[in-house]
């Protein structure tokens, strides 16, 4: 007699892709980059649009020296240099964009495995690689609208602490190429969640830890979400596949975390930004989360319930 197997939960079927979702990705992040093309010009595009191609170029050639199928078709690198290129000044130099796409290809995502093996979030390592390494070239925030001729600099919001909300939502301030318009990014946001791309548990906490820790901090609050790397972060980095909380409710407690650290980084730390560092400390405990949170699939147990059976 022929026995039924049977397996755990979930059995899904979909015509849903990696490049399909990272098409989606990209699609959602248009809207930040004719923002940033807008407020600093053509230089935003030809950034963004080097950094895509040089990630590309890194992924291809990992793929020809470590015999690996050709994986650039899946978009994965092509979003990691967007979102890089998205948390880098107008002004950076194109070489040193290059070593942040290496580091993010080759290093971070490759050499562990390729996509679905990596840690972290490609892009949020490529970006503190250059911040550590070129202080000065990624602390450079172009004032909006300049001049390409004579190129003027400011301190971001979070530094001079003096923009007008209507500044931080439009993004008529300095900062990184996709960090400065809250409105284009939440555009974006609500496309991902519209197409179910992600989920708004991560973001939602991550944006709401942020406004209730810094308005008990006495800091203002709607302040600290519009300005810096928070929309940018918890919209399109709190909500990577492979480097977040698979559950809803660890999603909320990974959104939590990247709230509560850029919030202490932020106030009393010696950066005035902690949106990379928060996320990536939070990708490294990502694992711990998983399996504090996990469900128990219907029809399966867990190994220690079925050692007790055994044992009984």
């Amino acid at each position: 007699m022929d026995k039924l197997t049977v397996s755990p939960s979930p059995h899904i079927r979909d015509s849903i892709t990696t490049s399909k979702v990272m098409l989606h990705v990209i699609i959602a992040l248009c809207p930040a980059l004719i923002a940033s093309a807008v407020i600093f010009g053509g230089r935003a595009l030809m950034l963004t649009g080097f950094c895509i191609l040089t990630a590309m170029a890194w992924e291809r050639l990992c793929n020809i020296i470590m015999k690996r199928p050709n994986s650039t078709g899946d978009l994965s690198a092509a979003v990691t240099g967007m979102l890089l290129a998205f948390n880098l000044p107008v002004t950076l130099p194109y070489w040193m964009a290059a070593i942040g796409t290496f580091v993010a290809i080759v290093i971070t995502k490759q050499l562990f495995g390729g996509l679905g093996h990596n840690f972290a979030n490609p892009a949020i390592v490529g970006r503190i690689v250059l911040m550590l390494s070129f202080p000065s070239a990624m602390s450079q925030w172009a004032v909006p609208f300049y001049d390409a001729n004579a190129i003027v600099t400011q301190p971001t919001p979070l530094v001079s602490g003096n923009a007008e909300y209507s500044e931080l939502f439009l993004g008529i301030t300095g900062g990184c190429l996709g960090e400065v318009s809250a409105c284009a990014l939440l555009l974006g946001g609500c496309y991902l969640a519209a197409m179910k791309i992600i989920t708004p548990h991560a973001p939602i906490a991550f944006i709401g830890t942020v406004f209730v820790f810094s308005t008990l901090a006495g800091r203002d609050g709607l302040y600290q979400i519009l300005s810096g790397g928070v929309m940018l972060g918890a919209i399109f980095m709190a909500t990577d596949y492979v480097t977040t909380p698979i559950t809803s409710k660890g999603k909320v407690i990974f959104g939590i975390g990247c709230g509560i650290i850029t919030c202490v980084i932020r106030f009393w730390c010696s950066a005035p930004e902690g949106v990379s560092y928060s996320i990536l400390l939070m990708n490294i405990v990502t694992p711990y989360i998983d399996m504090f949170t996990r469900r128990k699939a219907v029809g399966g147990i867990y190994k220690k319930e079925a050692k007790e059976g055994k044992a009984e």
